[in-house]
């Protein structure tokens, strides 16, 4: 795969990552108040990094048996997906409720900083594209 590709690959699947964030956050913001509201997060960066990082002669694990451990060898970093996970251990509110308002709304702003700069490397890596073409 060429260089091109892969960054097209890469910055797609980080701002679609980026905008659930953005959505996840803000159904945190929206529900605030609500009692015994969980937070959700949303894990992404810290998977493709990993993906990123292993290489081909890793080390995988031999299963011969149905019980073993089976190891998810080299995955590619196109599979990668963000996760949701909620936070049901901490609990910030005597409601129940773990959701502050001002940390999510600095979460939006983080959130909408960060798609603006991946749609301009996306939009930098085509333009080098069309310059090439002319």
């Amino acid at each position: 795969m060429d260089n091109f590709s892969k960054a097209v690959d890469l910055l797609s699947s980080a701002m679609s990552a980026t905008s659930l964030r953005y959505n996840v956050t803000a159904n945190n913001l929206a529900n605030a108040e609500v009692p015994n509201f969980k937070r959700t997060n949303v894990n992404f960066e810290s998977e493709l990094k990993r993906v990123l990082q292993a290489k081909d002669d890793d080390f995988e694990m031999l299963a011969t048996h149905p019980l073993h451990i089976r190891s998810e060898g080299n995955k590619d970093f196109r599979q990668v997906s963000p996760h949701l996970s909620v936070d049901y251990v901490t609990t910030s509110k005597a409601n129940g409720n773990n959701v502050n308002a001002e940390e999510e709304a600095m979460n939006v702003l983080k959130t909408q900083l960060n798609y603006q700069l991946l749609s301009q490397m996306q939009n930098f890596n085509f333009s080098q594209i069309r310059t090439v073409l002319k």
